[in-house]
């Protein structure tokens, strides 16, 4: 199985409500910003199986294209099949607030390389972020 943890990088588009709420806090975005970061992955459940139960923290800074450093932390708990399929849930912290981040991405390998390509989903009071972020690690 893929270890997956390494940097991490990618877009956030952010809804209009939260721009407000961060402008409220005199913090300046446009609908689409940048992300940096690492993700730190630990297999904690795998088998013979199919499937493995995984635990990912993942840092990253925002707006930096922007002029802006807005960090956030996510920590997904998920699954990820054996051919690179994942999924899973938790909570994420930002300057916008907490909140709920729901991901899914693939991961497709090339020789001793690993990109993986992750789509979250971050509902909130102040509208949804959606996030695409790609990356890579060596085995």
């Amino acid at each position: 199985m893929a270890q997956l943890s390494g940097p991490r990088f990618g877009a956030t588009f952010v809804p209009q409500r939260a721009r407000a709420e961060l402008a409220s806090k005199g913090i300046e975005v446009g609908g689409v910003m940048s992300q940096f970061g690492w993700q730190f992955e630990r297999l904690f459940l795998s088998g013979d199986g199919q499937m493995a139960a995984v635990s990912e923290f993942v840092l990253l800074v925002g707006g930096l294209d922007q002029g802006t450093f807005l960090p956030s932390l996510n920590w997904v708990i998920g699954a990820r099949h054996i051919g690179g399929v994942e999924f899973g849930v938790g909570p994420n912290l930002s300057a916008a607030g907490s909140a709920l981040v729901i991901a899914a991405g693939v991961t497709r390998r090339s020789g001793s390389m690993n990109f993986p390509v992750n789509v979250s989903v971050v509902p909130s009071k102040f509208g949804t972020r959606v996030s695409v972020l790609t990356g890579f690690t060596v085995r």
